[in-house]
């Protein structure tokens, strides 16, 4: 039996949190991820891990230059290599580049393509084996008419596209910034600037294609899976009808998998010339120039304050790189928009259009490096009054949205802060820089606030009640390593009244209702929105059954209760399942309330006094993120983006060859990000204030909140250490070497 979906708008405020009519116990509670014995044996298959009969493989080619055209390709010795099937250079639907965003891919013309990025796909070489397919693809001869590209932001700085078509953001201005700065007694102006950043997901971007007829399946490692079906059809000039796209697991994504890079497209092509399923990896080399970065950004924090440190007036303006002619631009003032006090408000994004790479939407876009500068200038700004950083910063809390003017939705940052100085031992800080030693460390704490704006998604979702006692939920929706699997069925179980072990949770098929996918932080909150109200209809019909409201109506262990009868679930399905799907969509109260989640972090650094080595001792969080659903699953996301706080503070940095436009830290040799010894304890801790305004189950998303604020509270802490402040990213111990004095 299926019902009429249920589908609700967020155009009115939630009157009850819909989860609060369970009494299973399972939401909120630490539940391991149902998936796991999966993963740790190796039994859950990932794109690369795909088997179908007779497979071939792939390997990409790329361009071996940054901007020009390609005059001719000489294919005939890679075509007479040794387990070679096809060599494909001049295909008409061939892919340029990735995309960021939703930005479709770009089709390349039959008549040999142009190059606009070093490392662009220009083909694809397939064999019967991986090695045939890369050994083959160095045979490979490219006569290319090269010309002079632009590849340094900081020497076109001057050269910028102001309110670039395309960005999240426009630019905001209220009242006179420059008067306001002009006129106040205490004022900041500072520039910071961050590097390029790669995603560095630990699964490599894979796909492997097949046909059937005149439809593809596509298994690979993506995000949204909704978006890259409509993309893959564009490209192939296909019904969306055509298309499959699987992606059960995905190892990572971090905002890079959000696009539908050229390893899909090609695989797919790549199938219907050989006959045969096609799978196709990215080497971790390939991966720095053909899935997006996030972009390297200048910004430009000013702060006017009267003499007693309120905030007259913020500004916040960015200049970030993007290739020419993509239109995603890193909103770097995102979470400035809304976070503390000033009339006068003034937030701009420009471009510096080069020839690299494109960057796109990596985890916390905005927040995670616009708070990087941000914070660390808080900082600076109460150290100029003499004020404890919390205090100022509490000084400067709004009561409501101070550009908007609407009401927070909830906001507890203030409790946040309270708590973390408590558990943190805040009160045990020293505020004179190079004051504590640990022999010959330096000793200091730092710390920061954390916003990330609150997003919810239109998402579908199905649930069955099953006539053997247990229930199915079936989304599109992906896990990405957030626990997706767990909290759905967490969810299920809890309005259903079954113990999770009879919830059997399906994902990642595009034959599946369509979700929101994973990113923004919106997944949790609109999947599981939408397998909530998939079982308050089931609950309305079990309801009708036993002749009573649904409120009436206590559903635990199986087992129907309500005026003191009782009935098992199994019996109430008479001989037939119950499915009913779900709909949420977001409304008019996104715009009536402002919405975000916040946090408080706080660390503790050495720094080493004679060789100006960083080590990281302890951090500590406290996040206001609505009504958690898994404690184990939301711990783990925020103490992973507090450890990518700390790789922004101090390791990471995707360097660009000036002369050529090529990545040069393309590896995870040269790419350094933390591993185990440079990760201290890591504690993090919840203030739980369901937000009805925000969706029906009261959350809000936790997975890029982490990373927002936490490397600020690292650069915070190393001035508290040593005096030192280094506002070019990150903190190397060349730059911090340079500033400290004799030992």
């Amino acid at each position: 039996m299926t019902k009429t979906p249920n589908s609700v708008t967020m155009d009115e405020s939630a009157e009850r949190i819909i989860l609060d009519r369970g009494v299973q116990g399972l939401v909120g509670k630490s539940v391991a991820r149902i998936e796991g014995p999966l993963k740790t044996s190796g039994r859950a298959d990932y794109a690369n891990d795909t088997k179908l009969d007779g497979a071939a493989y792939g390997f990409v080619l790329t361009s071996e230059i940054s901007l020009g055209r390609i005059k001719a390709i000489d294919v005939a010795a890679a075509r007479s290599a040794a387990g070679v099937l096809a060599v494909i250079v001049d295909h008409p639907l061939l892919p340029s580049d990735g995309s960021a965003g939703n930005a479709s891919l770009k089709r390349v013309p039959r008549d040999l393509p142009e190059v606009d990025s070093y490392g662009q796909a220009i083909g694809i070489v397939v064999a019967e084996s991986f090695e045939a397919a890369r050994s083959a693809a160095r045979l490979v001869r490219v006569d290319y008419d090269e010309r002079e590209g632009r590849y340094d932001t900081t020497r076109h700085l001057e050269d910028v596209e102001h309110e670039p078509k395309g960005g999240l953001i426009p630019d905001i201005k209220r009242g006179d910034i420059d008067a306001v700065m002009a006129s106040a007694p205490v004022t900041l102006d500072i520039t910071y600037t961050t590097p390029h950043y790669f995603p560095a997901a630990m699964e490599p971007h894979a796909t492997v294609a097949t046909w059937t007829g005149d439809g593809v399946e596509i298994h690979s490692s993506l995000q949204l899976l909704k978006t890259a079906r409509a993309m893959i059809a564009a490209s192939l000039d296909l019904d969306l009808s055509k298309v499959r796209v699987l992606a059960p697991y995905v190892g990572g994504g971090f905002g890079g998998k959000t696009g539908t890079g050229p390893e899909v497209i090609l695989a797919a092509i790549a199938s219907k010339e050989t006959g045969r399923p096609v799978k196709v990896a990215l080497t971790r080399r390939q991966t720095a120039h053909l899935v997006h970065h996030r972009a390297d950004t200048h910004q430009r924090i000013r702060i006017a304050c009267d003499d007693e440190g309120h905030i007259l007036g913020i500004g916040h303006n960015s200049i970030v790189s993007q290739k020419a002619g993509r239109s995603f631009i890193e909103p770097v003032s995102l979470g400035t928009l809304a976070m503390y006090k000033g009339e006068a408000r003034s937030f701009t994004q420009s471009a510096v259009r080069l020839n690299i790479p494109v960057a796109g939407a990596v985890r916390a876009p905005g927040e995670a490096v616009g708070s990087l500068a941000l914070e660390t200038a808080m900082d600076e700004l109460a150290e100029r009054f003499g004020m404890d950083p919390i205090a100022f910063r509490k000084l400067n809390e709004p009561e409501k949205d101070p550009l908007r003017g609407s009401p927070f939705s909830t906001r507890r940052l203030v409790d946040c802060y309270d708590e973390g100085a408590r558990r943190f031992g805040w009160d045990r800080r020293n505020p004179t820089p190079g004051e504590v030693r640990d022999g010959e460390w330096l000793v200091g704490m730092g710390m920061a606030a954390a916003t990330r704006i609150n997003l919810l998604q239109e998402s579908h979702a199905r649930v069955s009640l099953r006539l053997d006692g247990g229930a199915l939920v079936e989304t599109d929706m992906t896990d990405i390593g957030t626990g997706t699997y767990t909290i759905l069925a967490q969810i299920a179980g809890e309005m259903l009244g079954l113990p999770i072990d009879r919830i059997e949770v399906r994902l990642g098929d595009t034959n599946l209702p369509p979700s929101s996918g994973s990113g923004g932080s919106f997944g949790a909150a609109s999947s599981g929105s939408s397998v909530a109200l998939a079982c308050e209809t089931i609950i309305a019909e079990l309801a009708r059954r036993m002749d009573v409201s649904p409120d009436q109506l206590v559903l635990k262990d199986g087992v129907a209760t309500a005026r003191n009868v009782q009935s098992s679930l199994v019996d109430l399905l008479d001989g037939d399942d119950i499915a009913a799907e779900g709909v949420i969509k977001p409304g008019k109260t996104a715009r009536a309330y402002s919405q975000a989640a916040h946090g408080a972090q706080f660390a503790e650094v050495g720094v080493n006094a004679v060789t100006g080595e960083v080590r990281v001792r302890r951090m500590l969080a406290v996040f206001d993120c609505g009504r958690i659903l898994n404690a184990r699953t939301a711990r783990n996301q925020a103490i992973g983006g507090m450890i990518w706080g700390i790789s922004y503070a101090l390791h990471e940095e995707a360097v660009v060859d000036k002369r050529t436009g090529a990545f040069v830290t393309r590896d995870l040799a040269e790419y350094h990000v933390p591993v185990s010894a440079d990760v201290p304890a890591v504690e993090a801790y919840f203030i739980e204030d369901p937000d009805r305004h925000a969706n029906p189950l009261g959350v809000k998303g936790i997975g890029e909140l982490g990373n927002a604020g936490a490397g600020a509270a690292v650069t915070n802490a190393i001035y508290n250490a040593c005096g030192v402040r280094v506002r070019d990213f990150p903190m190397t111990l060349d730059k911090i070497l340079a500033g400290l004095g004799p030992v």
